[in-house]
């Protein structure tokens, strides 16, 4: 079964810092939610990833059709929902200067449909959580 693993520590009172690959990623809360602010919190996190695996999608697809993307932006928008306090909605918007509109519309498009964190956030998934012996 293929996977893909991500290992986190405490780091102080209230930060964690996740492990990935050679890269770390320090989370935490604000100071005025009880954190130290070490780091953004892992809502801010999970935004970040879908916009990360978006952006390298749609670089990807670009790059397959020989468009030269330079000044691409992304936006990613979380709205909550309502009891218990979670994302209800996400938004995500593109802008690039360099690549005609009907060609980033396209680009948009292959990337929302090839990005994994994307693919993943629409289909729902199982989450199982439980401990283990340290």
């Amino acid at each position: 079964m293929d996977e893909l693993t991500v290992t986190l520590e405490q780091s102080g009172r209230t930060a964690t810092v996740a492990g990935i690959r050679a890269h770390t990623i320090v989370m935490d809360r604000p100071e005025a939610q009880g954190g130290t602010d070490a780091g953004p919190m892992g809502g801010e996190t999970l935004l970040a990833a879908v916009g990360g695996c978006f952006m390298s999608t749609l670089y990807a697809a670009a790059g397959a059709r020989s468009i030269d993307v330079k000044d691409a932006t992304c936006t990613v928008v979380g709205t909550f929902a309502a009891s218990p306090r979670r994302f209800g909605a996400l938004r995500i918007e593109v802008a690039c200067s360099s690549v005609p509109a009907s060609e980033l519309a396209h680009l948009v498009e292959v990337a929302s449909r090839g990005c994994l964190v994307v693919a993943t956030l629409r289909q729902g998934m199982d989450v199982t959580v439980g401990t283990s012996e340290a």
